[in-house]
């Protein structure tokens, strides 16, 4: 684990004392109770206690008549976790999986290795207990896409009110709008209660450009907005403490943590799923059966590389590992994420978040009394916008701008470059300048990479984690398009609005870039391939598609193919990625899940055993067969 900075102590201190600020005290905001030891058998036994997991164990459980377990390798949130301002410290720590990408001769060039850091929650709430907490949903057109593959009943209209169920808007005027937005959900949505003044400079600047300013929750994606968030009263709301946390006493729902997963118990014969094999504590094998379905919401990494260690994966790549393949899937193929890059602005005026003026003695006592101040902002991201490079009018924005109030060279130089696994030269040659400098950071990410990666397994020992090659840019056409989304951030930095803040492109050479001039295409495309800047939104890698899709993993029911009493529910099962950012997605999805599993069994109690959904396989005369 890395070494922490210099204020972290503070920090740690501040968060004991707000704890006893916020709703902690109260027991429909406790933690979820750590069940020790499991019971043997239960109706539903859930792999992975992240964003999806905790929604399906709340809203299955819901049921008294049905028992649910939930498996989480991972232990209770920390009052550090609970502080949105303090995010970029939760990478790297015993909350974070600490993934890494296979090296790589195309992109990640400035990290140790060439590896990019892959960060993911190992912590009940999973990822949306260490994200930035931001609140987008995608663009209706990704979920009308999705049904146009096959996918029945996932176009925007179906899904739409499975975003509503969940949410518990604070903004007044959003909430008016009954078509979108609702309040009285499990989870907590809201703006930061504090920002700087960049933040509507931000809004100001993209205005002056002619951009619109609106809700991208709404009817309309492109523009911009000020980010709503996933915030309560000041403190992040995981999905651990919108869902599982007022479920906590529920005798029907018991939820095991340190609880690592290892294999999924399958009937070889019956080919279905009957319960999962886990270690806990002291590394003893223990087992748990499910009477009715194991569902996998070990997200787009954890899921696909325990179906491959169970033998449902690719017959080939199993048979490397001596693995007796139970179903011959794409496992694992498919891989998405959010990849970005952006320009760094210098400012005259002291108004930008660098750590100097989060550690201030009364900001620190701000947040810890008053639950406000800028521990508060999500991380730095002030501004949220959604723009077409080919500047097209039909609402389909191909890149989306995270405004941030600083950069990883905002600190000392002693943590935030770590989270990027950044080598050393790269802080002492470029982020150094920027050390106690006030700047702002214009993250240009592309929503929609045609790239597509992989992962698959390392070795068949469960602990050692899977190879992920992620294939940033290996198509021409995304880094054509994320140029021209950092052409049009330089030029929205370069607004008279910013100029009144003193604003000034960074023009200080990133080393191994040093042969192009800056700011031109040449330079721009190097210095996305050695800063390439993932988003977390890792997706796609089970895909959700019908019976004669070669591609697809699960059916629309996301049951898995070939093998009955099993589902995946995450981020795996996304056939594209949505034009967004993921936890509110995973959310929605795990939702729409308990709502068909919940209906399934309700209307068929006759037979206990859901149907095996089977795949069309096509021969190489080009007919199908069953």
């Amino acid at each position: 684990m890395v070494e922490r900075t210099s204020p972290f102590w503070l920090f740690t201190v501040v968060a004991y004392i707000s704890s006893y600020f916020t709703g902690d005290n109260n027991d429909i905001d406790r933690a979820p109770i750590d069940t020790d030891p499991l019971k043997l058998e239960y109706d539903f036994v859930i792999v992975g206690g992240g964003s999806a997991g905790c929604v399906l164990a709340s809203r299955l459980s819901e049921d008294p008549n049905v028992t649910v377990a939930l498996l989480e390798a991972g232990g209770q949130e920390t009052k550090i976790s609970m502080i949105p301002g303090l995010v970029g410290y939760l990478q790297l720590s015993d909350m974070d999986w600490q993934y890494k990408t296979e090296p790589s001769s195309t992109s990640c060039l400035a990290m140790v290795e060439h590896r990019c850091n892959f960060p993911r929650g190992k912590v009940i709430g999973g990822s949306s207990s260490i994200n930035y907490m931001l609140y987008v949903r995608g663009n209706r057109r990704d979920y009308d896409h999705w049904e146009r593959l096959g996918n029945r009943d996932w176009g925007y209209d179906k899904i739409l009110p499975f975003f509503r169920l969940s949410e518990d808007n604070q903004n007044p005027s959003l909430i008016e709008d009954k078509e979108y937005h609702r309040s009285g959900g499990y989870l907590t949505i809201s703006e930061a209660s504090w920002r700087t003044r960049l933040s509507s400079a931000f809004i100001d600047a993209a205005y002056e450009l002619g951009y619109p300013i609106g809700d991208c929750n709404s009817y309309q994606q492109t523009g911009f907005m000020i980010p709503q968030g996933f915030i309560r009263g000041g403190y992040r709301c995981s999905n651990a403490r919108a869902f599982l946390r007022p479920a906590r006493n529920r005798p029907n729902l018991h939820v095991a943590l340190y609880t690592f997963a290892t294999k999924v118990l399958i009937h070889s014969g019956m080919k279905r799923a009957y319960g999962v094999t886990y270690d806990r504590h002291d590394g003893t094998d223990l087992k748990v059966l499910a009477r009715k379905e194991v569902i996998l919401s070990g997200g787009a990494l954890g899921s696909p590389h325990l179906l491959m260690l169970s033998g449902i994966g690719p017959a080939r790549h199993l048979a490397q590992f001596n693995i007796s393949v139970i179903q011959d899937l794409p496992v694992g193929r498919n891989l998405q994420d959010h990849v970005a890059s952006g320009p760094i602005f210098t400012i005259t005026e002291p108004v930008s978040l660098i750590t100097n003026l989060i550690s201030t003695f009364p900001a620190l006592v701000q947040y810890a009394t008053l639950g406000t101040g800028p521990l508060t902002t999500f991380g730095g991201v002030e501004g949220l916008g959604f723009v077409s490079t080919d500047n097209s009018t039909d609402d389909w924005p191909d890149i989306e701008y995270h405004f941030l109030s600083g950069s990883h060279g905002s600190d000392d130089g002693d943590f935030f470059y770590k989270t990027l696994g950044l080598k050393r030269v790269y802080w002492d040659d470029f982020y150094r300048h920027l050390h106690k400098v006030h700047h702002f950071t214009l993250i240009t990410k592309l929503l929609r990479p045609l790239s597509r990666g992989f992962l698959q397994l390392r070795s068949t020992n469960p602990y050692d984690y899977p190879e992920i090659i992620p294939n940033y840019f290996s198509r021409e056409e995304d880094m054509y398009v994320l140029i021209e989304g950092i052409k049009k951030a330089v030029e929205l930095g370069q607004t008279e609005t910013f100029k009144r803040f003193g604003a000034q492109l960074f023009e200080h050479h990133l080393p191994g870039c040093t042969d192009y001039a800056l700011n031109t295409e040449e330079y721009w495309e190097c210095y996305s391939r050695h800063l390439t800047l993932t988003i977390y939104h890792y997706s796609g890698t089970a895909k959700m598609g019908p019976y004669w899709d070669p591609e697809s993993v699960v059916d629309p029911q996301l049951r898995v193919y070939g093998v009955g009493g099993l589902r995946v529910v995450d981020a795996s099962i996304f056939p594209t990625i949505p034009s967004g950012n993921t936890n509110a997605p995973v959310t929605m999805v795990a939702e729409k899940a308990a709502h068909m599993i919940k209906q399934y069994y309700e209307s068929a109690l006759s037979n206990p055993s859901p149907l095996i959904p089977v795949k069309r396989v096509f021969n190489n005369k080009g007919s199908d067969e069953l």
